[in-house]
């Protein structure tokens, strides 16, 4: 049944190749992003894309930018340490991280370290409620994090050098350059973090003893107009981290861990004012290295090489678009506790979207994978935008989405614990109803949405005491989003508000208990005031309490954190332009905790210099 269906959509898309037109060339915009998923398929999602303003506000991680800029509840073990996120109460492994269309997520762990991200590489960084498995494969239940990298075919070369330094003996050094001209464009960035992240705990005499780090990431991208209708794009990243891993209020801690991400893309495209086809060949690379004792040689590793190759057609046939995508991936997998293991996988996947009129949309889509060491469910998405007035907007959504086995989950045969081949990939149903209003110098959003899950992966002890992953859980989230942001100019004051709040509950069917780490109440509020070349903004965050145990028995209190920042802009010639801004972040010294007994930092400050040339 499972081969029949693959059939039947790959049968769609050759279908799709031969009956499409070749006619005049449409504009590069159509295939400057590699995920053209976003721009196409995801009308009647909820989909925020960041600005620049916001990125360079937001410190040196995915996690700092996030935590203030979304309804996204993150777990750190420790400032700088590894980050997870939980999004609309789903847990980090079901919320998916998307590099040029390509999902990034830990073949191992099933998750995404935020804190490994450099937000200020990317070009665009966009925030995608709800399920979108169908479009990006596992993980994304909660919701999905793109980010892109984009080309400039035109004439132009500038350069961008950010110094930083703050608290802790904190260092940042951040390059960026590009160059353009009618065929070719280039984007390179390196950035450098080091800190001895040595923070008070409050209301102790503790300090954060064992929390240094620094890490590198280079960020490259190059596009090649090879004619009118022929593009070629090359991506690569690497990030190079060495992390000792912070103690507890009730441990200390002497471990070490240092990990290198590096991924790869190539891809052509062919285009004209009907078909975009394009072929991509990736290659993502994951290694870490534990070290108990960061005085000592001995270490435990894991690493993993994949290999994707895929095909995607889309095609413009009047007010209908069609997309067929059929993708071949390898992944080989090994480690210390970790079988030499590997997982082929074939996946056909076709999208279809109808603009009835300029103000109806709507869209199907389905997805199947055959794999070797799983059973994947077949995938349906569907969803719908109705513009009401000029003003108002209604939008809707439903889907099945899922996430794998990871191979730590199949594969692990360490000590205490071992892997089960038997697993099934977890799988949840979703809907979601929004509301956009949009006015004069404002914008209202509502949005509800409900998620069930089942077949969710637990590590349980067997009678003898040894854990091992089972299939066992549902679990349902439930809740509502609201977004308001004002915007007012007086004369050469400007004034932005931005304000988000979530509520979210997060059961588990059986107990009927909250789940961990999902707080009810979360509030982000974002308030910026521009006069001539001076900026000054407020960001202010608060996260209701969270369960800490599975029986609710135990809460870490919620928190208020508020960070203020002060810019100064300035030219030194008709070429060169510079910054000077002075961020204090937790002005009230507030002392909390989102993962419990790992204290964050005290107020701390950031002083920066920026230049542009």
């Amino acid at each position: 049944m499972k081969t029949k269906q693959l059939l039947l959509i790959l049968s769609l898309l050759c279908f799709s190749i031969g009956t499409a037109q070749q006619d005049s060339i449409i504009t590069l915009d159509e295939v400057i992003l590699s995920d053209a998923k976003l721009k196409h398929f995801s009308k009647g999602l909820k989909v925020e894309v960041l600005t620049d303003s916001t990125i360079n506000r937001s410190g040196s991680t995915l996690t700092n930018l996030l935590q203030f800029n979304s309804n996204i509840y993150f777990k750190e073990n420790g400032f700088g340490m590894v980050s997870s996120a939980s999004f609309r109460g789903t847990n980090a492994s079901q919320t998916a991280v998307i590099w040029n269309g390509i999902n990034i997520n830990s073949q191992l762990t099933g998750q995404t370290d935020f804190n490994t991200i450099i937000p200020q590489n990317y070009n665009s960084v966009s925030i995608r409620s709800g399920g979108g498995s169908v479009q990006y494969g596992s993980g994304a239940i909660g919701g999905s994090i793109l980010l892109n990298d984009s080309f400039l075919f035109e004439e132009h070369y500038y350069n961008t050098l950010q110094l930083g330094y703050g608290s802790f003996n904190t260092k940042r050094m951040d390059y960026r350059t590009a160059y353009g001209s009618s065929k070719v464009s280039l984007n390179f960035g390196v950035n450098y973090n080091q800190s001895d992240n040595d923070y008070k705990y409050l209301g102790t005499d503790r300090k954060n003893e064992n929390g240094a780090f620094n890490t590198l990431n280079i960020n490259a991208s190059l596009g090649y107009l090879i004619s009118t209708s022929q593009l070629l794009k090359f991506y690569h990243t690497a990030f190079y981290g060495n992390r000792n891993f912070s103690g507890t209020l009730t441990a200390p801690s002497n471990d070490n861990y240092r990990d290198v991400t590096a991924r790869s893309l190539v891809e052509w495209s062919q285009f004209n004012e009907t078909k975009v086809q394009r072929l991509k060949f990736a290659h993502l690379y994951e290694r870490y290295r534990y070290y108990f004792n960061k005085e000592r040689p001995e270490f435990t590793f894991g690493r993993t090489n994949s290999y994707i190759l895929n095909y995607d057609a889309k095609y413009k046939l009047g007010s209908i678009t069609l997309n067929g995508i059929g993708e071949l991936s390898t992944i080989v997998a090994e480690g210390s506790s970790i079988e030499n293991a590997t997982r082929n996988q074939a996946t056909g996947t076709f999208m279809f979207t109808h603009d009835v009129s300029n103000t109806f949309n709507y869209g199907l889509n389905i997805r199947q994978e055959l794999v070797t060491d799983y059973q994947s469910p077949l995938l349906v998405s569907f969803d719908s935008k109705y513009q009401v007035s000029d003003g108002y907007v209604i939008n809707f959504n439903a889907s099945k989405n899922y996430r794998i086995p990871t191979f730590n989950d199949l594969y692990w045969s360490g000590a205490g614990a071992i892997g089960n081949k038997d697993l099934i990939p977890e799988t949840s149903k979703q809907a979601e109803l929004g509301q956009n209003i949009n006015g004069k110098g404002f914008r209202f959003n509502l949005t509800a949405f409900y998620i069930a899950s089942e077949n969710l992966i637990q590590w349980r002890p067997d009678n003898s005491g040894v854990f091992s992953p089972r299939n066992v859980k549902e679990a349902e989230q439930y809740g509502a989003e609201l977004e308001l942001e004002l915007q007012k100019t007086l004369g050469k004051h400007q004034f932005r508000l931005k304000n988000m709040y979530a509520y979210t509950k997060s059961v588990d069917k059986e107990t009927k208990n909250q789940l961990i780490y999902v707080p009810e109440h979360q509030f982000t509020s974002n308030f910026a005031y521009q006069f001539k070349s001076w900026d000054f903004y407020y960001q202010w965050l608060y996260n209701g309490p969270v369960f800490i145990t599975t029986d609710n028995s135990e809460k870490l209190p919620g928190y208020h954190v508020s960070n203020i920042g002060l810019e100064r802009n300035f030219p030194l010639s008709n070429k060169i332009k510079c910054t000077i801004g002075l961020k204090v972040n937790n002005i009230f010294n507030e002392n909390y905790q989102n993962v419990a007994y790992r204290p964050m930092p005290n107020r701390n400050f950031n002083l920066q210099f920026i230049t542009k040339f």
